[in-house]
């Protein structure tokens, strides 16, 4: 307990310090643009002619960057002036300051973003910063007419985005660089100390000798697998930073990049125990006796030892592993034991076969051809593959694809409005409507709603604040910077924030610089109201241009993604093969099944904070709770790959009576898959878009059709065969008992009984698992279609009734 708390306490000052530090080079950088700009030599004030992009630009690069990251984004500064200032000079060329009216400045921002968004390949940063640069050349001109200098005037927007990049550099340095090496290495480390004691926590659990006290552990687990998340995402974060840092990593240390993966290695097999000892029923476990709690304390041992050693250095640092002590493996308490007599024994049977995975540090993600060595023979069909890729990625160059077409029409059009009614409103501060907006596109979809309300408030809340303070400050203008410090500490984190997020710490922290930060902009309340509606007026455009082009609810979305997971489940369950391996085809589909999972996640993120109108209020229980068995499904899933590898290859090694039972079991899980698969046939169709009208119409086809004696339709009834399912799986489990049987009295090696014994019972978890799963998800499903249309529910129930009795007669 005491070790929990010193880890809590640690991840807890983890989190705060980097932050604060963070709020620290932010308010730096702010400082170095203030003193530059307002008390700088006059000679380099006259070419610095926009301090408020600046100040936009700092803002985007520094919070939460380290120096590769401030490197990187430096870089894509430098690009997006490039592909403004050429193409703009030349517009004012040839067209004349003088000529530009508030129609022609919308048009040209319009058709310059819509080829600046266009380009896949360009990052967002270079975008964001290229948008920021268009309304403040094309804005401008419209404000000074005719004595807006052709060249030197998009010169002075391109400096003081210079201003700003090298701001952020600077700050970055002081008082010693923040390298994104140095904080994989430590999120590495956190990362192994924490696995170490959830691993430590499992196995406490699993010995425990009443319920509440595995419980109690399992709860302990919980919060530090949330921890063990933030410390994988933290290192994937960093690593493309780290290759700006240290650009040789990516040709001489190629593994740093594959680092995320081989934390996956270490993090499947704990989030299967943690599957394991969720579905436990009772404690203690009947199959775990003393023997096998001695086994679980010297694996734990040696794994812990393993991890521990790894923190000094990253998996890609390491020149050698640690040797496993091989009596662990072969000495094996289970031999002979019914592992797969209930669902506890097999549930603990999983448990241990996680811990083996982790004790041998099997690369369960990873397809096993991957960790083969190449053949040479076959060199050639590697170099056209790589000729091919090359050939799509500079064919998805030239030709952009749907998405960012979508992409580049929708800032296209709506920075061309927010600049049109922007300067219509006000000439003088018409460049506050495009801006607003140009600094926050994202290339999806986003919660248009939330981040909007955000956006405002965090103006409102800057522009208050800095007209305040200019009020309290009256008469010592000089002193105008300090009070944006401790609002940069206070909208940094805000930034991190459910309420604001990022979009409305941002907007607090430019609604302040903006005021404190410059001067001769006029009175600062006129200035500050000027604003604000400027900003409101850009926002509604956003808004009103989002819907255009995103007019689908994330509800809709949601359910929508829903179904295409409960397609892509399907492939995975139809690739499950006793007899033939397929590991990996299987792996690939299981990759393609998480995507899905991850767009569907976001997607009720969205919901979660999306408006209901005249909507029925969204029913976000239900769907995390099929969220859920989604992801358990697809972590079940990567296990059964690595499990019918291994037994479809021992099993042919057997022979004799063996291979008739392989053959039995194989023709039970394909019954079972074809149970399943119809199943999530249905939940696919009743989840998606058509939802219930087209399931019903189908189901009353399939009751009809099985009335008149038709055969009847694949598309299962939600609800029927339940108690099928379950005689299909213990007649699988007890054929993989029988398969146990045969291994223990057959003569192969200790080693391999164990290994099959405890494969055999683990896959008759996962197995069961699927099963239990996919009817969980059916009554959400149930509890959905009731939720969203409970006439037709009333209809759907009565067709499940009939079709159940017609089951029965059946």
């Amino acid at each position: 307990m005491a070790a929990s708390t010193t880890m809590g306490d640690y991840q807890t000052q983890s989190s705060w310090r980097p932050r604060l530090g963070s709020a620290l080079r932010t308010a730096l950088a702010c400082t170095i643009v203030g003193c530059t700009t307002l008390y700088g030599p006059p000679q380099l004030r006259k070419y610095l002619t926009y301090p408020s992009f600046s100040y936009m630009t700092t803002i985007l690069i520094v919070p939460d960057a380290k120096l590769g990251d401030v490197l990187r984004s430096c870089w894509h500064v430098m690009y997006a002036t490039v592909q403004v200032m050429v193409p703009s000079v030349l517009t004012l060329w040839l067209v004349g300051p003088k000529n530009f009216d508030i129609l022609l400045a919308a048009v040209a921002v319009a058709v310059s973003a819509f080829v600046v968004a266009l380009p896949e390949s360009t990052h967002l940063m270079s975008k964001r910063i290229a948008f920021g640069q268009l309304v403040n050349v094309y804005v401008g001109t419209v404000v000074h007419g005719a004595q807006t200098g052709v060249v030197m005037h998009p010169l002075g927007v391109a400096a003081s985005t210079a201003l700003g990049a090298l701001a952020s550099v600077l700050a970055l340095l002081f008082p010693y660089p923040r390298l994104a090496y140095f904080e994989v290495k430590k999120s590495w480390r956190m990362y192994a100390e924490n696995a170490s004691q959830r691993l430590t926590h499992f196995v406490e659990a699993v010995s425990a000798q009443d319920k509440r006290g595995a419980l109690e552990f399992i709860s302990q687990e919980q919060s530090l697998s949330k921890a063990a998340a933030k410390l994988h995402q933290s290192i994937s974060n960093n690593l493309v930073g780290m290759v700006w840092e240290r650009p040789h990593m990516k040709f001489l240390k190629p593994n740093y990049m594959k680092l995320g993966e081989q934390l996956q290695e270490t993090e499947i097999p704990l989030r299967g125990m943690e599957i394991a000892l969720s579905s436990c029923s009772s404690f203690p476990l009947n199959l775990i006796d003393e023997e096998l709690r001695g086994h679980l304390q010297s694996s734990e041992v040696q794994i812990s030892l393993r991890l521990l050693q790894s923190r000094y250095s990253m998996p890609s640092d390491a020149t050698t592993a640690p040797e496993t002590n091989r009596e662990i493996l072969d000495n094996a308490p289970w031999i002979g034991k019914p592992t797969t007599t209930n669902h506890d024994n097999m549930a603990a049977s999983f448990f241990l076969y996680c811990m083996e995975l982790l004790l041998e540090n099997q690369p369960i993600a990873r397809n096993p051809g991957n960790t083969l060595k190449s053949n040479p023979n076959q060199e050639p069909s590697g170099a056209q593959n790589q000729a091919h890729c090359n050939f799509q990625r500079v064919w998805k160059n030239i030709m952009p694809s749907l998405r960012s077409l979508v992409f580049a029409l929708k800032c296209s059009l709506a920075l061309g409005l927010a600049v049109l009614f922007g300067l219509i409103y006000n000439k003088e501060n018409g460049y506050w409507a495009g801006l607003t907006i140009a600094i926050g596109f994202v290339t999806g979809r986003q919660a248009t709603f939330t981040v909007t309300n955000a956006r405002a408030q965090g103006t409102a809340m800057g522009s208050v604040y800095g007209v305040i303070c200019l009020f309290l400050f009256q008469g010592i203008e000089h002193f105008r910077l300090l009070p944006l410090i401790p609002w940069i500490f206070f909208t940094h984190f805000l930034r991190h924030s459910k309420m604001y997020g990022q979009a409305g710490g941002i907007s607090a922290a430019i609604g302040a610089l903006l005021i404190l930060g410059r001067e001769n902009y006029g009175p600062p309340s006129e200035f500050a109201i000027a604003r604000m509606t400027e900003a409101c007026i850009g926002l509604i455009c956003f808004v009103l241009v989002e819907i255009v082009f995103y007019p689908l609810r994330a509800v809709t979305l949601a359910r929508n993604e829903l179904s295409k997971s409960m397609g892509a489940l399907r492939d995975c369950i139809k690739d499950i093969n006793l007899c033939v391996p397929a590991s990996a085809g299987l792996r690939e589909k299981q990759r393609k099944l998480k995507s899905h999972l991850k767009k569907l996640e976001n997607f009720l993120q969205e919901a979660e904070t999306e408006p209901n109108f005249w909507f029925l209020p969204f029913k976000g229980a239900s769907y995390s709770k099929v969220l859920g068995s989604l992801s358990k499904m697809a972590d079940l899933l990567l296990f059964v790959a690595c499990e019918t590898e291994f037994l479809s290859q021992v099993t042919q090694k057997l022979g004799g009576a063996s291979e008739e039972l392989r053959q039995h079991m194989n023709a039970d899980v394909e019954l079972l898959k074809e149970k399943i698969n119809s199943s999530l046939k249905c939940l696919e169709e009743v989840t998606s878009i058509k939802s219930v009208a087209a399931f019903e119409t189908q189901a009353q086809d399939d009751y009809h059709d099985s009335e008149l004696g038709k055969p009847a339709n694949p598309f299962r009834i939600l609800g029927a065969g339940d108690e099928e399912v379950e005689i299909i799986v213990s007649i699988l489990l007890q054929h993989f008992e029988e398969v146990a049987d045969n291994v223990h009295n057959s003569d192969s090696e200790a080693k391999r009984k164990s290994q099959t014994v405890l494969c055999l019972a683990s896959l008759g978890f996962c197995i069961r698992s699927l099963t239990s799963e996919t009817m969980e998800m059916e009554k959400q499903v149930r509890k959905l279609v009731k939720w969203e249309s409970p006439s037709r529910h009333k209809k759907f129930l009565n067709i499940c009734c009939k079709a159940d009795a017609l089951d029965a007669h059946t």
